[in-house]
C-alpha cells in the first residue's frame, strides 16, 4: 500500500500543479477558454470550411496576433482542414516597427508575407484638416488584403475584430450616423470576389489582452492612430466601460442586442412587405406566430 503511494505522489510532481488541479476540478486554460469562444463564432456563421485558404491580417497589435494563435490551435484539432497565411501590411508608417512584427509574426511557425503599400501617404494627402484618419486609412487597408488575397489564392480574410469592437461600433453608428448596425462576423464584399471573417467576435477584448500577456507578446501599436486626438471610439468605448461599472451587464446586453433584431419594433419600411402593418405593410415572416398573427 505504501509502495502504491509513493507511485502516485511521484506521477503528482511529474506533472504540472496547474495543470493537475485544472483536470481534477474540470477547469480551462485562457487559451483553451478563448479557443472555445472563438470556436463558437466559427461555427455559429460558417466561416470556416473544408479547404479554405485564409489570409489572416496581422497588424502588430495583441487582437490579430491572438487571433493568428487561436486559429492555429483550431487547426490542429479541427476536422476541417484549412490552410493559414499570415499577412502583415506595411502602410509606410514613418518609424513604425516592421521588423519586429515580422519577428513576432514568424515565431508563430506560420507562413506569412510582408506586403509594402504606401497608404500613408495617400492618407495624409488626401485627409481634411481635423479629420481623423482611421476612416480612410482602413479603407484603403482592406483594398490592399482584397487584391492580395486574390493573388495568393486566399478565399477568406480573417480580421481579429473583437467582441468589444462589435459593441462599440454598434454605439458609434447608433450616435454619429443614424445606422443599427456593427461589423459582420461574415461578410461577402460587393463584388463577390473576397470573404471577410471575424473568428474573434465572440472574444472579450480583456481576456484576449490577459492571454497577450501570458504569450510573452509585446504590442506595437499603429502610431497614426494613438497620436490622434478626440476619436470617437475611444469616447465610446470609455462611455460602456463606465455604464458597465455603474449597471453590472451593460456590455453583455448591448453584445446580445446584435443577435436579437426585432424587425418589426424599428421604422424601417424597407424590411417590411406589403400587407398588415399599421402603415399597410406586411410583417415578416418571423415576426408572426404559427396562426399568421403578430408576434409582439
Amino acid at each position: 500500500m505504501g509502495a502504491l503511494c509513493g507511485f502516485f505522489v511521484i506521477i503528482a510532481f511529474q506533472f504540472n500543479f496547474d495543470a493537475l488541479k485544472a483536470f481534477i476540478m474540470g477547469e480551462t486554460t485562457l487559451e483553451q477558454k478563448l479557443g472555445k469562444k472563438l470556436a463558437k463564432a466559427v461555427i455559429e456563421f460558417n466561416m470556416i470550411q473544408q479547404g479554405d485558404r485564409i489570409l489572416v491580417a496581422v497588424s502588430g497589435g495583441k487582437d490579430s496576433y491572438v487571433m493568428l494563435r487561436l486559429l492555429q490551435r483550431m487547426q490542429r484539432i479541427s476536422p476541417v482542414s484549412f490552410e493559414l497565411l499570415a499577412c502583415h501590411l506595411d502602410q509606410g508608417h514613418p518609424g513604425f516597427p516592421v521588423k519586429q512584427v515580422e519577428a513576432q509574426i514568424a515565431q508563430t511557425g506560420v507562413e506569412y508575407e510582408i506586403v509594402y503599400q504606401d497608404t500613408y501617404s495617400i492618407v495624409k494627402e488626401k485627409l481634411k484638416p481635423g479629420k481623423t484618419t482611421c476612416s480612410l486609412c482602413s479603407r484603403l487597408r482592406r483594398g490592399v488584403l482584397y487584391t492580395f488575397a486574390q493573388k495568393m489564392g486566399c478565399n477568406k480574410i480573417a480580421l481579429g475584430h473583437h467582441k468589444d469592437d462589435l459593441i462599440h461600433t454598434l454605439m458609434l453608428n447608433l450616435m454619429f450616423s443614424g445606422q443599427i448596425k456593427t461589423m459582420a462576423p461574415y461578410l461577402v464584399s460587393d463584388d463577390g470576389r473576397n470573404t471577410v471573417i471575424r473568428p474573434l467576435s465572440h472574444c472579450d477584448e480583456a481576456l484576449i489582452a490577459e492571454y497577450a500577456e501570458t504569450q510573452g507578446f509585446k504590442p506595437v501599436p499603429c502610431t497614426l492612430c494613438t497620436k490622434q486626438d478626440g476619436l470617437k471610439r475611444q469616447t465610446v468605448k470609455g462611455l460602456v466601460e463606465r455604464l458597465n461599472e455603474e449597471f453590472p451587464g451593460v456590455k453583455e446586453s448591448l453584445f446580445a442586442s446584435l443577435g436579437n433584431v426585432r424587425l418589426t419594433h424599428l421604422l424601417d419600411k424597407r424590411v417590411l412587405d406589403k400587407g398588415a402593418a399599421p402603415w399597410g405593410g406586411m410583417l415578416p415572416k418571423s415576426s408572426r406566430t404559427s396562426t399568421g398573427k403578430r408576434n409582439v
